[in-house]
């Protein structure tokens, strides 16, 4: 399965034909055609999208189960490591893409879109608009067609605040246990690594119950014109990826308890590391455009 071995350590491994591309694909096109579906009140698009989301975890869990017996075997040498690290690093650079197109999005809507509706071009049309962020101030009509509900915004105290505590709280307690790991400390790295995935368990409760209040005494939601779209846009996209974040480290943890990674080789942990921290970087971009500005 490889060019030329240096031991029992293969130059690059070449994995074998495998099921499992073609088995994801499978996943991923019942998980679309009912999303489309149930979107459009076909009520059978529910079952088609549970359906492919359990297909596709199963896949996934079999492929990674796969990858990590061949990295533990001393499949994967240093020309694997390098190739892993060239993807996570392309991975991570199409994310910070993703979350530039919503922060550009927020900036164009702020300093073109809404003083073009509020110019002289645009007063016969709408002659009670006035180009003001957010469109919710005193003697405002943020809706002139009247399809938006009144709505509050929301400010930085107190609940994004402690959740911007919890980030950076949880980005030193990684660092912590990245130092013990290799320092070959198990036991600490492993203590500090579920205070990570607590702190960001706790992040995802706050932000739920955030988007609650929100909902319930803000009238805040998706549908409240521009400044509600990117809101959640921007906030819901950011707890998505804390999710994802999460069950890295915590997967990442349970194979620490396994005895998985060493000191010297353990890119596994640092993937997941990177990830987290680029977390913690856009949250607080959105801290400070969002919630403050």
């Amino acid at each position: 399965m490889s060019s030329t071995t240096h031991g029992t350590t293969p130059y690059y491994f070449v994995p074998g034909p495998s099921r499992h591309p073609i088995m994801a694909a499978i996943g991923l096109f019942f998980v679309i055609l009912g999303a489309g579906q149930w979107i459009n009140a076909h009520q059978w698009g529910a079952y088609s999208l549970a359906f492919g989301l359990l297909w596709w975890w199963v896949v996934l869990y079999q492929w990674f189960s796969e990858s990590i017996r061949e990295s533990e075997s001393g499949q994967y040498g240093h020309k694997i490591d390098l190739s892993y690290r060239w993807s996570m690093s392309w991975f991570i650079f199409s994310e910070v893409m993703f979350f530039g197109a919503f922060f550009t999005a927020l900036w164009w809507t702020r300093t073109h879109s809404l003083p073009a509706l509020g110019s002289l071009d645009n007063a016969l049309l709408w002659p009670d608009f006035k180009a003001v962020w957010p469109s919710v101030a005193a003697g405002v009509t943020g809706s002139p067609a009247g399809i938006v509900e009144p709505f509050q915004t929301v400010g930085p105290f107190w609940l994004p605040t402690i959740n911007t505590a919890l980030l950076l709280s949880s980005g030193v307690t990684l660092t912590i246990a990245h130092h013990a790991l290799r320092a070959d400390h198990r036991a600490q790295c492993i203590r500090f690594m579920w205070l990570t995935v607590v702190l960001g368990i706790v992040f995802l409760g706050v932000q739920g119950y955030e988007y609650y209040h929100l909902y319930t005494e803000l009238n805040l939601k998706l549908s409240s014109g521009a400044y509600g779209s990117t809101f959640f846009m921007l906030t819901g996209f950011h707890g998505l990826h804390v999710f994802i974040g999460m069950l890295m480290l915590l997967f990442i943890t349970l194979r620490l308890q396994k005895g998985h990674f060493t000191a010297e080789r353990h890119f596994g942990f640092e993937g997941a590391a990177w990830y987290w921290h680029f977390v913690d970087v856009v949250w607080l971009g959105l801290y400070f455009l969002v919630y403050w500005l």
